[in-house]
């Protein structure tokens, strides 16, 4: 079975380019846009809005508070990540829901509050939970 990849296609592959679905991050804050017609948030940036489709997007950045859609612990290796490490899909408080890396490796409960820890060296959002009063 050589030659056969579970990586999509891309240029290291000898694929089509396929553009990157992660956020970009820039400090504690997520990179996204925000629809000029509806006030749609997206990130990334998409060219036109997923709402309302109108074509004007506005940059905007996002964060740094969250909270917690859901998550996982992941307990297979999936490229340069070892397990077990956590997953989880945050709603930012004025954006998008998006991917995220939990630093800790252990999974919160839906509704936890997160904060924006960075992006790591692979361009990985990272949040923390915060500390629970």
């Amino acid at each position: 079975m050589s030659g056969i990849s579970k990586r999509r296609a891309g240029e290291v592959m000898g694929g089509a380019f396929v553009a990157d679905p992660r956020p970009a991050v820039r400090g504690d804050r997520v990179c996204g846009a925000r629809c000029a017609a509806c006030g749609y948030p997206s990130a990334p940036a998409a060219p036109w809005c997923p709402a309302c489709q109108h074509r004007e997007q506005q940059p905007a950045e996002f964060g740094p508070g969250a909270t917690v859609w859901s998550s996982t612990l992941v307990h297979i290796p999936v490229g340069r990540w070892k397990p077990p490490y956590a997953l989880a899909y945050i709603d930012l408080d004025d954006g998008p829901r998006v991917l995220a890396h939990l630093q800790q490796a252990e999974s919160l409960s839906m509704g936890a509050r997160v904060r924006i820890g960075g992006g790591d060296e692979g361009g990985d959002l990272i949040v923390t939970a915060e500390a629970q009063s």
